[in-house]
């Protein structure tokens, strides 16, 4: 095979498409979904309950609630840390929107702190200087699997009196100080919507060492509805149900947690997986002057949930863009994560003082890296020809536009 590139004229890689992610499912998993249905058993039940206690015992905390979507979960999890008008909230600039847009739901105030260079990760030492009498609650973010340097976090809320809400929608099966993530913090929010690698099609989960914190959240998830009879308000009729707070419908389906249930049998398997991939593409792209890897936290297991270059354009004769639309060529299916929030047209209209300014921006780090990221396929469905096919058009493609 000539090492043209494909969009020079080459032939592709693959013949057909590698999709950057796909969901591992086996016949079980459809069994337990279908199950569901035969049994008629569609709402949030039995199902869902075993799946927190699954969650749960996993990751070693004493409860989980179950919602709709891992966006579900952060607002959960944020009512239930009372952040409300005006609170601030700091979190990383370099996440997906839905981190940022919890904050917007409670009426609070999103600050965003830029990112450590070498990590990708929330930079603590930035956290610390943005800190005010305001600020009320940390979002620290796993950046593609990969633990934040959750010591720091938890020293800085200590010392401020903050809650500390874990996004690890990229961490499940991720480890921090020999703890499974999901333990550490008072509220950890895990996502097991498409494209994570534990899968309920859409869906979410808090987990959470407080039996207080678990109580409103699970008001929270149903619509602030109470049907406890020891806990209304008004006579304990057996018929009586009472709203009791502002809630929301972000409750679980028996179907999902079914989906889930068998799953979560699998979860270190999955882990287990990535990190082969992972190391395959570290042994091939290590010391390669056209890319940078992340730094991986040495106190931590990282999920791999995404496999991110940083491009050193400094050493390529050809854009971001040109190496995208290569890659694609070869049938690689890569893609860009993530725009940083202040980027984002909406956030640009509502306004804020992270936002950029004539003076340049107060996360400069994650606009360069935006700029410079590749993420390549990495699933565990892959097979090790898939992984090695990525690392052959990747490193055609860097040869050729090599400077």
């Amino acid at each position: 095979m000539t090492n043209k590139p494909a969009i020079a004229g080459g032939v592709p890689v693959r013949n057909r498409p590698l999709p950057l992610a796909q969901a591992d499912m086996t016949e079980k998993d459809i069994e337990a979904v279908s199950g569901t249905l035969r049994e008629g058993k569609l709402g949030c039940g039995a199902k869902v309950r075993e799946f927190e206690a699954a969650v749960a015992g996993y990751v070693g905390a004493r409860y989980a609630v179950a919602v709709s979507s891992g966006a579900a979960g952060l607002h959960v999890a944020l009512m239930a840390a009372a952040v409300g008008h005006e609170d601030e909230v700091i979190t990383t600039s370099l996440t997906h929107p839905a981190t940022t847009n919890c904050i917007l739901y409670q009426n609070g105030i999103h600050t965003l702190v830029d990112v450590d260079p070498a990590t990708f990760n929330i930079d603590p030492v930035q956290v610390e200087h943005r800190i005010t009498r305001r600020t009320e609650a940390l979002i620290p973010v796993h950046f593609a699997g990969n633990p934040c340097d959750m010591r720091a976090f938890h020293q800085l809320a200590r010392e401020n009196g903050l809650s500390v809400i874990e996004d690890a929608a990229h961490a499940l099966g991720g480890e921090y100080d020999g703890q499974k993530i999901g333990s550490l913090s008072d509220l950890t929010v895990f996502s097991f919507s498409d494209p994570q690698h534990c899968y309920t099609g859409e869906g979410g989960i808090i987990t959470t060492n407080s039996a207080d914190l678990c109580q409103w959240m699970l008001v929270f998830r149903e619509n602030g509805m109470v049907r406890d009879a020891r806990k209304l308000v008004g006579p304990g009729e057996p018929w009586r149900v009472e709203m009791q707070d502002r809630g929301f419908n972000y409750r679980m389906t028996e179907m999902q947690a079914a989906l889930g249930i068998a799953q979560m049998k699998r979860v270190d398997a999955f882990v287990a997986r990535r990190a082969a991939i992972a190391q395959l593409y570290n042994r091939t792209l290590a010391g390669h002057p056209a890319v940078a890897l992340p730094e991986q936290n040495p106190r931590g297991r990282s999920t791999w949930h995404y496999y991110i270059l940083a491009l050193r354009m400094e050493n390529l004769k050809a854009s971001r863009a040109e190496i995208y639309d290569a890659l694609r060529a070869e049938n690689i299916q890569v893609w860009v994560h993530y725009l940083p929030v202040f980027l984002h047209p909406y956030y640009m209209w509502i306004g804020h003082p992270d936002v950029c300014t004539i003076e340049g921006s107060l996360c400069p780090n994650a606009e360069d890296l935006y700029n410079r990221f590749i993420t390549l396929p990495l699933y565990p469905a892959m097979s090790d020809g898939d992984a090695r096919d990525v690392m052959d058009a990747v490193t055609r493609v860097l040869e050729y536009y090599a400077i």
